[in-house]
């Protein structure tokens, strides 16, 4: 008798997405390759590939299968990710296009470098071994190092890329030795089986496991930029080219928040401490760290990069709420949190003309009557990720804080909402500026580029669909995590 095949053909479909941009990659480089860089091939090549592997994600959409012996996993918390992935590398590409001809970025490089950091993030959300997660997280992190300093003529995006390969290569070692040490303890890196040999028989006082637990949450912790593992953000995000830093905001953010609720639901459960104390100190650290030091930025840059640190501390109490509520709480936030990111920063992208970027708060002046659209996008989007009704923002924190409060986790609401009030003043700073205040110099100058321009377009409407009915996506979210719950 035949023994069955250890990888079948509908195994080789389920990884379809992940073969679809692969491909559209290695194509990118040939075309590249050829052309040498001249014209918008690569852009449109880059686009197709990721609506392809959208439509990949859609043909799998109801397998749920491990693959590896468990370490791929391809199911509807994976594939959730994947779409979402998909999402934000098509509003990259699109706030990309015109950005990346007018500070004269190769493009080939660029946008085979978004596709790998793209499928990197996928691989990240799949991975049932952390073995494979660290496969994925590398090849974001490397792809995107790479982004970050890939304006050379600019001694900022250098300095923004050396500090974020450095703080990087740094936490990955404290990613290795916290595998190492949990392959000590457990015999094996595969979730599952470790959570399962806890439940038959828990380790009760093993310095192994504890440790090995304390420095994965350390590397997950610098990914996500959480406090104080977040020194690098402020100083990457402003350095690094401004599409480069939209895409790395909300899809980087994605796939750390991806594994790590991947890991707190199978591992962290089963530890003999309390790590939900743990989360507390750091999610009311990262809320108020991050709110508070974004008051006194006048750099756009810099004020979203402690606005993001603070919206990992909101997405941090999701997580320590667990459970199905609290991590499709985590799901639906993530999604929300992604697109009001790519399009604040997309309308940073296009301030400025040729070499000229305007990113301090008093360059936008003025802008709400010479520019009115733009200036109505940017105050959405400020106002959604501010948390004010009717955005998706508001209510993507009224899920997270629901989840909490449902959870028992009252204190910790309360900080959260007093950090949200804080936060109200520095995104209303730039609305006050644009509206409220005369141009000192020469008018803010923007670039027309009809790409990005139907970029923030969809993200607006998006913000205020999921403002007005959240249903369809808070029921995607919920499915998606149910799975991960028998």
């Amino acid at each position: 008798m035949n023994a069955a095949p250890s990888f079948t053909a509908l195994d080789a479909f389920a990884l379809l997405p992940i073969w679809v941009l692969t491909g559209a990659g290695l194509v990118v480089l040939g075309y590249d390759l050829l052309r040498r860089g001249r014209g918008e091939g690569a852009a449109w090549l880059s686009l197709l590939g990721l609506l392809a592997a959208g439509w990949a994600v859609w043909q799998v959409w109801d397998l749920t299968r491990p693959l590896f012996g468990g370490m791929v996993l391809v199911d509807a918390y994976s594939l959730f990710f994947q779409a979402l992935f998909v999402l934000i590398g098509v509003v990259a590409v699109l706030i990309s296009w015109d950005y990346v001809r007018r500070i004269d970025l190769p493009r080939g490089e660029y946008y085979c470098l978004l596709l790998y950091a793209t499928l990197g993030m996928m691989i990240m959300a799949m991975s049932g071994d952390l073995i494979v997660f660290f496969l994925g997280l590398e090849l974001m992190s490397l792809s995107l190092y790479v982004l970050a300093g890939m304006r050379r003529t600019r001694f900022e995006s250098t300095e923004a890329a050396l500090k974020y390969f450095l703080l990087g290569a740094f936490a990955s070692g404290f990613l290795l030795f916290g595998i190492a040490f949990l392959y000590g303890a457990t015999g094996t890196t595969n979730l599952m089986l470790m959570s399962g040999g806890l439940v038959e028989s828990p380790i009760e006082s093993n310095a192994f496991l504890w440790l090995g637990s304390a420095l994965l949450l350390v590397g997950l912790a610098f990914k996500v930029s959480i406090v104080p593992f977040h020194m690098w953000t402020p100083d990457a995000y402003e350095g690094a080219p401004t599409s480069v830093t939209a895409f790395m905001s909300a899809g980087a953010k994605a796939a750390g928040f991806a594994a790590l609720v991947r890991i707190s639901s199978e591992l962290l459960p089963l530890l003999q401490i309390d790590y939900a104390e743990v989360l507390q100190v750091l999610a009311i650290a990262t809320l108020v760290v991050g709110n508070v030091v974004a008051i006194v930025q006048n750099n756009l840059k810099r004020m979203l990069a402690y606005s993001s640190i603070a919206h990992a501390g909101y997405l941090l109490v999701g997580v320590i709420a667990a459970g199905e509520s609290g991590y499709s709480a985590v799901l639906f936030y993530l999604v929300v949190y992604s697109i009001l990111s790519l399009g604040a920063f997309g309308i940073v992208s296009i301030l400025g003309r040729e070499g000229d970027e305007r990113t301090d708060v008093r360059s936008l002046a003025g802008m709400g009557r010479s520019n009115p659209l733009v200036a109505a996008l940017f105050s959405l989007f400020l106002l959604g990720l501010a948390g004010i009704p009717p955005t998706a923002g508001f209510i993507g924190k009224l899920y997270l804080f629901r989840a909490a409060v449902e959870a028992g986790f009252v204190p910790l609401v309360i900080v959260a909402l007093l950090a949200s009030v804080v936060s109200v003043y520095y995104y209303l700073r730039p609305v006050v500026v644009m509206y409220m205040m005369e141009p000192q110099g020469s008018p803010i100058r923007l670039t027309r580029s009809a790409a990005a321009a139907a970029a923030l377009l969809a993200i607006a409407i998006l913000t205020i669909f999921w403002g007005v009915r959240p249903g369809e996506l808070a029921r995607a979210a919920t499915e998606s995590v149910l799975g991960m719950f028998p």
